[in-house]
């Protein structure tokens, strides 16, 4: 049997802008997507910290080194620039491997830089 355990997170990821007409999906830098272990189209939940908001998406590839987090879609509606979100993602992984899980997380400070990182 395999069980559901957090894969990846960003947290406290600032909105810095969002696109109503654009097709739907949440754009992240490219090079935060690295440092977190997302794949561009995988499959994302996020939650807004300022309005508590959630939905779910996928990711596509932003400029690296930009600080991109771009509400897309319908999703545009559900945040503003300067919102905080918190980005995760799930794998399916055994429970033997559960025993030793850990998920890559990075935490994000002004501008959208790494302040911290765990399981990386």
């Amino acid at each position: 049997m395999n069980i559901f355990l957090l894969k990846s997170k960003i947290h406290r990821a600032t909105v810095t802008g969002g696109d109503v007409n654009y097709e739907g999906s949440l754009t992240i830098s490219a090079d935060l997507m690295e440092q977190c272990g997302l794949q561009e189209y995988e499959k994302i939940l996020c939650g807004n910290m300022a309005n508590g908001h959630r939905w779910e998406t996928y990711v596509i590839q932003g400029q690296r080194g930009a600080g991109e987090i771009i509400l897309n879609g319908a999703v545009a509606h559900l945040g503003k620039k300067g919102d905080v979100l918190t980005i995760m993602n799930f794998a399916a992984v055994s429970q033997k491997q559960a025993k030793s899980w850990k998920p890559r997380v990075i935490v994000l400070g002004k501008g959208n830089l790494i302040v911290s990182r765990r399981g990386i």
